[in-house]
């Protein structure tokens, strides 16, 4: 176990976490005696892919100077406390990996001080040191204050640090002093980062992630505590009420670079999937066949939020994807419920529409655009939180959110929050900015972050995460302003968005196809408007001074997957395709929606 290291790595989204990996797994290659295998590692997981085995999505294990060091990455939405406390289960350190231009930010933040309350090691990477304007010794203090106030004990505090830029492969302990590799944090990993700590005892392992293949079926992976475990071992399966199965291991295997290798025997300490086993779920322990004890169980959290997925049943249909049908759809969604455990599924009364669980609308749009770019073509409907009935008294989801932005705005942002039945719990200066926390209804952040940036001139830097459930809130103001709606199918033409620019603004540009029902525009007042914009200029021979001059057209408003989910109202959708997201209303027909609000009201 001496040449064994488990570390997990923490960091805000886009501080560089990937290239860091991949740069990793480059030196180590480096280091296998130069030998050219002919195949690069990244090749192999594209080959496990299209096998159907994605054990390697979550952990990569390097060799290097006679050490295994098994990388584990911790989720991309760090806001879930059951994700990360099941990530750090099998890691003995952490490197926290943060930008030498930004600073720690409120998403690692939570995730450090899992790591801290686990008594992890930390070793600090402060990357991106080649940016302009970049202060690595700044964000070095910014650390120390963070880890401080996060109640690290005095070993913690004397964490070693390594400074570099990821994107030009290097790393170096004076950021003045550039060297030519990675390999200087390699080296720090083997010496800071513990050992593996073993017991003496029977075979226990937790399970704190799964996978799911196509030809062997669900896959356990999970860090093994003490004793071994072997190929054709029988074994039992603790659940987490405490019933216990008998099984038998039909398959190991241990992570190898990008990839997975099998093997006939795992030791305590090396982390491992586990082929054969049936009906596990996170938190149950694989233990000994005769004499099972069971290791405490991790809390996955609950769903959050609903939204609504059907089928495309648009004018534009069929024409980008490749599987249209609810059976293409409800088994895609049946295979994610296999490995994405804080998601569920309800099927309606119609055959062509699902309820899908998920914690937030970040959660669900990572599936969703998943299957546009694996040639789906859904709608989804507006997200919709979860109540609850405590005692008799309705409970809604709150969940703390942080907002950091430039002094000028603060006090827009805090007024914009308050209006969503936000609390501000604190306010902390940061240089020439404000670090704003507070406490919100889900309901609240539902369309909130546009309106921020759009308050803030885009400054506003805004994370999330949810907290509890507290009683209900009352109403929240949703969306002020109507849409603008296609008056008929056919193709957007300059001359009558320039005759409309005075009625909203646009989210197409000239020339896109659009049809009857769809949403093209935001209305300047509350209610919708049906307006024409394929109706071209009429010809004539007459000419007239000042009636010819050009069309001028500010830009198009363009929407992210997830900005378009928290847009919409109730009676829209957004139609999700492999090359287009476009807004449109349930009922395509202006008098089928004048009919749909009795109808509604006569139910």
């Amino acid at each position: 176990m001496k040449n064994i290291r488990n570390v997990a790595i923490i960091a805000h989204v886009d501080h560089g976490k990937t290239t860091l990996v991949d740069k990793m797994i480059h030196a180590a290659q480096v280091f296998k005696a130069h030998e050219v295998t002919g195949e690069l590692l990244l090749d192999n997981n594209d080959l496990e892919r299209e096998r159907g085995i994605t054990i390697l999505a979550k952990n990569i294990a390097i060799q290097y100077k006679g050490f295994k060091i098994n990388v584990i990455d911790t989720p991309g939405h760090a806001d879930f406390g059951g994700e990360v406390e099941r990530v750090l289960n099998m890691a003995d350190g952490v490197l926290l990996l943060v930008d030498a231009f930004e600073g720690p930010m409120p998403q690692t933040r939570f995730v450090l001080q899992k790591a801290l309350q686990m008594g992890k090691k930390v070793v600090v990477v402060i990357n991106k040191v080649d940016k302009p304007n970049c202060n690595p010794d700044w964000a070095h203090e910014q650390v120390f204050e963070l880890m401080f106030s996060l109640g690290a004990n005095d070993e913690q505090l004397d964490f070693p640090v390594i400074f570099g830029s990821a994107k030009q492969g290097w790393m170096s302990h004076d950021w003045k002093k550039p060297t030519g590799d990675i390999t200087p944090l390699l080296d720090d990993i083997i010496r800071y980062i513990p050992e593996p700590q073993t017991e003496e005892g029977t075979t226990q392992m937790l399970i704190t992630s799964l996978d799911y293949s196509n030809y062997v079926g669900r896959i356990a992976i999970g860090r093994l505590r003490r004793g071994q475990l072997s190929a054709n071992q029988p074994v039992s399966l603790v659940k987490k009420d405490g019933t216990v199965q008998k099984h038998r291991v039909k398959q190991l295997f241990t992570f190898d670079g990008l990839g997975r290798k099998e093997t006939d025997i795992v030791e305590a300490g090396d982390i491992c999937a586990v082929v054969g086993l049936e009906g596990f779920e996170i938190g149950d322990t694989i233990a000994d066949y005769e004499n099972p004890e069971a290791l405490d169980p991790i809390a996955v959290d609950e769903p959050t939020m609903s939204m609504l997925f059907t089928i495309n049943d648009s004018p534009f249909f069929g024409r980008e994807g490749k599987y249209v049908t609810s059976r293409h759809i409800r088994e895609r969604l049946l295979r994610e419920l296999e490995k994405n455990l804080a998601m569920r599924m309800e099927e309606t009364q119609s055959a062509d529409s699902f309820i899908v669980y998920g914690r937030g609308v970040l959660h669900l749009s990572i599936l969703i655009e998943t299957m546009r770019r694996e040639g789906y073509e859904l709608q989804i409907g507006q997200p919709t939180v979860i109540i609850r009935e405590i005692n008799g008294v309705k409970h809604e989801p709150i969940e703390e959110m942080t907002i950091d932005v430039p002094e000028t705005f603060s006090g827009k942002c805090i007024e914009l929050v308050t209006r969503r039945k936000g609390v501000l719990k604190s306010m902390e200066p940061r240089n020439d900015r404000f670090l704003l926390r507070f406490e919100i209804p889900s309901r609240g952040i539902i369309g909130l972050r546009s309106q921020l940036l759009t308050a803030t001139q885009g400054e506003a830097i805004v994370t999330h995460r949810f907290l509890t459930y507290e009683p209900w809130k009352g109403d929240i103001p949703g969306r002020q302003n109507g849409s603008l709606i296609v008056m008929e199918t056919g193709t957007a033409i300059a001359y009558s968005l320039d005759n409309l620019q005075d009625r909203g603004v646009f989210f197409i540009e000239p020339g896109e196809e659009v049809y009857e029902g769809q949403v093209i525009g935001e209305h300047n007042r509350s209610n919708d408007l049906v307006i024409n914009v394929t109706k071209t200029k009429k010809l004539t021979n007459m000419r007239a001074s000042g009636s010819d001059d050009k069309t001028s057209l500010p830009p198009a408003r363009q929407f992210t997957l997830e900005e378009a989910l928290e847009y919409i109202q109730e009676d829209e959708y957004v139609e999700v395709t492999p090359k287009s997201i476009r807004l449109r209303k349930i009922f395509l027909k202006e008098h089928e929606r004048k009919k749909a609000p009795r109808s509604l009201a006569a139910v």
